[in-house]
């Protein structure tokens, strides 16, 4: 309640900028509640005192900043800065550690996902750049996962009203889960359309097939 009644403060001082500059200095791994602010913000569009598709664009852009700065740092300073100066910024080893066996165990696509799992977000730009991945390749996952993640913590406070709360933490509980599954069953569907498509064509080849050996 103390945290909500604050991020409200915020929000009446600062309004749309509270989000921009609040996910930007998470990203850079300065402590703030990004997905609990993201959610009080989609409840305060859904009383009418904010508007959604702005509020969108901010958190966007301020993750997606957040995320690139860091990718940076990791790409012109490399392991060995992080490793001694990252504590400055709340990067301990362990959370190094961490996030390079989750990397080994799923890849890029780790940046993706990487912002439902607590205390890996924080390191996946800097981890991004330490590897030297591909800035095209970052931007495709970074980018395509940060709009995902404002829309669904943005969206819980938009749709639930009053009941955000509730929504919000029994989705922080399984959100690594949720999401995943959530990968899968679209994967399964695009798998099914693609294979729904190419049968007609396939059809369409037997017959044109059968009809030049009745010929």
């Amino acid at each position: 309640m103390e945290m909500l009644k604050w991020i409200q403060e915020l929000f009446a001082q600062y309004g749309y900028s509270v989000l921009f500059f609040g996910l930007l200095l998470e990203f850079i791994a300065l402590p703030f509640p990004g997905e609990t602010t993201m959610a009080f913000a989609g409840y305060l569009s859904y009383t009418g005192r904010l508007d959604f598709m702005l509020l969108i664009i901010v958190a966007f852009f301020g993750t997606t900043v957040g995320m690139t700065v860091t990718y940076f740092i990791g790409l012109k300073a490399g392991l060995p800065f992080i490793q001694r100066y990252g504590r400055w910024f709340l990067l301990s080893p362990a959370k190094l550690e961490r996030t390079q066996r989750w990397f080994e165990r799923y890849g890029s696509f780790l940046i993706t996902v990487g912002y439902f799992i607590p205390g890996v977000r924080h390191f996946t730009g800097y981890f991004s750049g330490i590897i030297a991945l591909p800035y095209r390749k970052f931007a495709l996952y970074a980018y395509g996962g940060a709009l995902f993640w404002v829309i669904l913590f943005l969206g819980i406070g938009r749709m639930f009203g009053p009941q955000w709360t509730a929504v919000f933490h029994l989705f922080e509980t399984y959100a690594l889960w949720i999401v995943l599954a959530a990968v899968l069953v679209a994967a399964l569907i695009l798998v099914y359309r693609f294979r729904s498509s190419r049968r007609p064509k396939a059809l369409r080849a037997l017959r044109v097939k059968e009809s030049s050996k009745e010929r």
